[in-house]
C-alpha cells in the first residue's frame, strides 16, 4: 500500500514523510527510520514502564481472578523469578498456593 514501513507503535500502514522522519497519522508517533532497526520490538515493560528481563521479581499490582480457583491473586503478592515469553500473557511464573501460571506485564510492577 505504501512504500514507507509501517509504524512501529501501532502497526499502521498510513506512515508518511515529515523532512527526514516519518509521522503516523493513527497514533501521532513520529520516527527517523535509521532508529527503526535499533529498536527491540520484545522488550517487555511492567505497569510504570520499568523494562523486565528473565529472573526478575514483580508484585502484582491489583487483584486477578484465576479461572478454576476459589480465590484471585491477590495485589501486592511477590512473584521471584519470573521468565518473559511472547504473547498475550507474556510473563510465565510460580505463585505460591497457586502453581504455574501466566501473567500481563501491565498488571505487575518490578520490585
Amino acid at each position: 500500500m505504501s512504500e514507507f514501513p509501517p509504524c512501529p507503535e501501532c502497526k499502521s500502514p498510513y506512515t508518511y514523510p515529515t523532512g527526514q522522519s516519518l509521522m503516523c497519522p493513527e497514533c501521532g508517533h513520529e520516527w527517523k527510520p535509521s532508529e527503526e532497526s535499533t529498536e527491540d520490538e520484545n522488550v517487555v515493560k511492567d505497569s510504570n514502564g520499568n523494562i523486565l528481563v528473565d529472573g526478575d521479581a514483580v508484585v502484582v499490582i491489583k487483584d486477578l481472578p484465576v479461572k478454576g480457583a476459589p480465590k484471585p491473586v491477590k495485589a501486592g503478592t511477590k512473584v521471584k523469578n519470573i521468565r518473559l515469553v511472547d504473547g498475550d500473557h507474556n510473563i510465565d511464573c510460580k505463585i505460591d498456593g497457586f502453581g504455574s501460571m501466566a501473567l500481563k506485564s501491565e498488571f505487575v510492577r518490578k520490585a
